[in-house]
């Protein structure tokens, strides 16, 4: 069966059985009296039943109007709802379009950059709200790429075609350890002291992976991997459990999941994996989305 009104309809309707009035009804809804007529007229032809008797001194609701009453005003609750859990309040008024920055970072910079940096980006701009998105690089590259993200801080250069990668400092890749472990006390650890050891790396086809493999590969190293994670933050758990010795990004040693690690340079070859800015190339950015970059970069510039 076709539903031949809207809400609108309905909004006629419950104006004129709370007021009791289509006069009355038409002030309510800032509408002219024949336009709630005509709404109620249109209900009544959709429904099949009169909803309301009019006399010169009242208008009398019918028993179809009292039987309609109820479920119009569970349909209105319902879209009311409906709309304000799909609206993102964020952008629902024109004032506010331009306050929400959304940066997509790789998560083992958020306690070394994001989060010392918050202050100042709230200081450049007050008005501007913080929308976070903590992904792998390669989807980090894809969220500015795609527009999803107004710009992104990664590890790796440019992997689409239409982004920027803007380098700011490099991020040495170390090895993480247990205190009480046995290369805890030495002073230098060298690449071969790995060979005995349960190894964690980064998953197959990471960022950093990708940097490891090729450092090792060119200084002739060979380190057999036990365990493969995708996130750095699971990495140092394992290690925090005694399961295994990792390779990490110094910038994992701010993570609170780091307490009670070591943290080891390794000689040559020294692998260290290129921190920047990605941006998509052919975008202006708005006052608030500059600022929030700029105090990012001016933050980065001293680490």
């Amino acid at each position: 069966m076709r539903i031949n009104f809207d809400f609108g309809d309905l909004e006629a309707f419950l104006a004129v059985m709370e007021t009791a009035s289509f006069h009355l009804a038409a002030e309510q809804l800032h509408l002219s009296q024949s336009a709630v007529t005509r709404r109620i007229q249109k209900l009544e032809q959709v429904l099949g039943s009169k909803l309301f008797e009019r006399t010169t001194r009242a208008v009398k609701p019918t028993l179809a109007a009292k039987r309609l009453q109820s479920r119009a005003e569970e349909m209105l609750d319902n879209a009311e709802e409906t709309t304000l859990a799909m609206r993102d309040e964020s952008v629902a008024f024109a004032h506010q379009k331009g306050a929400v920055v959304t940066i997509a970072m790789i998560p083992t910079l958020i306690a070394p950059l994001f989060l010392p940096g918050l202050s100042s980006m709230r200081q450049a701009d007050e008005t501007a709200r913080i929308r976070l998105m903590d992904l792998s690089a390669n989807d980090v590259a894809e969220a500015v790429s795609s527009g999803e993200a107004d710009f992104g801080i990664c590890s790796i250069g440019s992997l689409e075609a239409n982004t920027h990668f803007e380098p700011w400092f490099d991020d040495e890749i170390v090895l993480a350890i247990p205190i009480e472990h046995q290369l805890a006390a030495q002073d230098n650890v060298r690449w071969p002291d790995l060979l005995d050891e349960d190894l964690i790396l980064p998953a197959r086809g990471t960022g950093n992976r990708l940097l490891i493999d090729d450092a090792m590969a060119k200084g002739r190293i060979s380190a057999q991997w036990t365990y493969e994670v995708g996130r750095s933050t699971t990495a140092m758990e394992m290690v925090s459990g005694g399961v295994g010795i990792a390779l990490l990004p110094r910038s994992a040693a701010t993570s609170t999941f780091a307490q009670g690690l070591r943290f080891k340079k390794l000689p040559k070859p020294v692998v260290t994996r290129p921190i920047g800015l990605l941006t998509r190339m052919g975008v202006s950015d708005t006052p608030v989305v500059s600022s929030v970059k700029d105090s990012l970069r001016e933050y980065a510039a001293n680490i």
